[in-house]
């Protein structure tokens, strides 16, 4: 360890998230590698190591002969004062050595409050900002996961991007690259080629204009670039890598446990959900796979805890032979087993007596909005009535604490919605005092709402956000109308969601405010004790931009998004057949019970595990 870090680590909160040396942690012999790679987390540790994602990437990528993949996170405030201050350079955790010494850096990109942390970690890693300034072939500085859905705001600071699942083309990138470095190829060659790469999108081969009201006029690629970049998923999802032997922190982290990944995509459609479009289509593992994988991971870690996640882990179809088969295992041992995503229309006090065995936790469930129109309009399939029938059956097998989760300021939202969601609290109360098993331990319902955000890729981009003031003022009218001492409600911050809209649905010109931000201090902001509004709203002012044009106006249909050239499996005719339903009230009905061909199956072979 270097001696100025050992110096100033006893200054810092929470060191061991900066010294490596976890158990597990992949660890080669520099001389024996021809390939390395700094994989970056712009949020610090506990948040990063917590990501499936980034576990499954570094395990992929590790397997590959001659490469080094290793861990970069994004340090607290504290430390990166003490590291500028003693002119330390961000590094990785496996090696200890800098960003500059790594031929690849990647940053996963999952959260686009996060893309001012993302140039922070470029400048404390001693590497030049923009695109355009490295020249040069080496370092290659790229990025995935969901955010990158639209690249644009993001265009002068990356390479390159890759689009979809990492583990379908992550390792074609590298070793690419790996050709590139040895053969001598100049950065300008490497990029045309990698742009040849199924779902790698190069900003650099793309010229966007604009008309004069600041709409886009026209994406041109170069150099004979696709037109459109769609995205890589993994087809045989029940073969693909899952490591097990995952490293074991040294320090808490936010979700100390196994997590088993059961499948991807979403069946259910909800018209506001970007997470929901983007990873169709559906692709599972079997129970079997799942529960020797689960033991496996749980055996090499010591882990106490095992977490069942995926979008609706509640729709897997073959839960109950999961559930069975891990708890055969954990219950002899104290292990619990979580299943945190449920639905009302489908829960099963049955398969939740048994997932609780070891330690019962409370029951969340997302209605997203308060009256049934809405509810059909926004196509979340749950009527009231599953919901109290399901809290009808937890109040009486023991369970007393209850979230619930909505949205505020969704398309065709009235006031008699808003007060809906104050309904439907009363109502829960009501059930409990009906049905509870024990009174004397009372009720908590906990009522959460944020600010809707109308997300690229999904039949609501079109769609304005509210502004702060209505998102407040529906806040106040629901909160003056929760009355009741055993609900508390809790609203998410209007500005955050007002910086995330512009950022998800911005053009190339949001980078400038992006750095601007940077530049005035900004990183670290999907937290808010970071988080400056102001700061964002001096650089939109100073870069000549109305961020309303953004957030609170509504896009024609015919006008061409940030995001157009990037396919993400679902067809645009799609999305708008989906946007008029919306305004219909009418329902779709979900991948199970008919398929409404909305183009993502095309990417899977014509296959989806519904």
């Amino acid at each position: 360890m270097d001696k100025r870090l050992k110096r100033i680590l006893p200054r810092v909160q929470k060191p061991a998230r900066y010294t490596g040396g976890e158990y597990r942690e992949i660890i080669k012999d520099k001389a024996a590698v021809d390939l390395r790679m700094a994989f970056c987390f712009p949020d610090v540790y506990e948040i990063g190591m917590s990501n499936v994602g980034m576990r499954i990437l570094y395990s992929t990528i590790n397997a590959l002969d001659g490469v080094w993949c290793e861990r970069v996170f994004a340090p607290w405030d504290d430390m990166e004062r003490e590291m500028r201050e003693n002119g330390i350079p961000l590094y990785a955790l496996e090696s200890g050595d800098p960003l500059t010494a790594f031929d690849a850096i990647g940053f996963s990109l999952g959260y686009e409050v996060a893309y001012t942390t993302v140039l922070d970690m470029l400048d404390l890693g001693g590497i030049p900002l923009h695109a355009a300034e490295r020249t040069a072939l080496l370092p290659l500085v790229f990025a995935g996961g969901s955010s990158c859905c639209n690249p644009e705001p993001m265009a002068d600071f990356l390479d390159l991007m890759v689009l979809g699942e990492g583990e379908a083309m992550d390792n074609e990138v590298l070793l690419l690259l790996n050709r590139a470095k040895r053969e001598g190829w100049d950065k300008r060659r490497f990029l045309r080629a990698a742009a040849d790469i199924p779902g790698v999108y190069v900003p650099s081969l793309y010229d966007v204009a604009y008309h004069a009201d600041g709409t886009i006029a026209s994406v041109t690629p170069k150099d004979g670039a696709p037109e459109t970049v769609t995205k890589r998923l993994v087809r045989d999802f029940e073969n693909s890598p899952f490591p097990t032997d995952q490293i074991v922190p040294s320090t808490e982290i936010v979700h100390d446990r196994v997590n088993l990944e059961l499948f991807r995509g979403c069946v259910r459609g909800c018209r506001f959900c970007q997470a929901g479009q983007i990873y169709r289509p559906v692709r599972s593992r079997s129970a079997e796979k799942l529960v020797a994988q689960g033991i496996e991971a749980l055996e090499k870690s010591g882990y106490q805890e095992i977490t069942l996640s995926s979008l609706s882990s509640s729709d897997y179809r073959q839960l109950g032979e999961l559930c069975d088969g891990l708890l055969d295992y954990c219950v002899p041992r104290s292990i619990g087993l979580a299943l945190p995503s449920l639905r009302a229309d489908n829960f099963s006090m049955d398969i939740m007596q048994r997932v609780q065995k070891v330690r019962k936790s409370g029951l969340t469930f997302a209605p997203e909005a308060g009256t049934q129109r809405l509810r059909d309009a926004i196509n979340k399939n749950v009527r009231e009535e599953d919901l109290l029938e399901s809290c009808r059956v937890a109040f009486a097998g023991g369970w007393n604490n209850v979230k619930l989760y909505f949205m505020l300021g969704l398309p065709t939202e009235t006031d008699e919605d808003v007060l809906g969601i104050a309904q439907i609290a009363n109502d829960v109360l009501h059930c409990w005092r009906e049905n509870a098993a024990n009174k004397n331990r009372g009720v908590r319902i906990t009522i959460s709402t944020s600010c809707f955000i109308p997300k690229p890729h999904t039949p609501f981009q079109w769609e304005k956000q509210v502004s702060r003031e209505e998102y407040l003022r529906r806040v106040r009218l629901l909160r003056d109308n929760l009355t009741a001492r055993n609900v508390v409600y809790n609203w998410h911050d209007a500005e955050t969601s007002e910086i995330e809209c512009i950022l998800s649905r911005g053009d190339r010109r949001i980078g400038a405010v992006i750095e601007q931000v940077w530049r005035s201090g900004g990183r670290l902001e999907a937290w808010s004790d970071f988080f400056r509004y102001d700061r964002w709203t001096k650089a939109l002012e100073d870069c000549g931009i109305d961020g309303g044009f953004y957030t609170t106006r509504e896009r024609g249909a015919q006008e061409r998004m940030p995001w157009d050239h990037i396919n993400m499996g679902v067809k645009k005719e799609f999305l708008l057949r989906e946007r008029a339903r919306a305004y219909e009230g009418a329902l779709s009905p979900d991948c199970r019970h008919g398929c409404e061909n909305c183009g993502a199956r095309a990417l899977n072979g014509g296959a989806c595990d519904v």
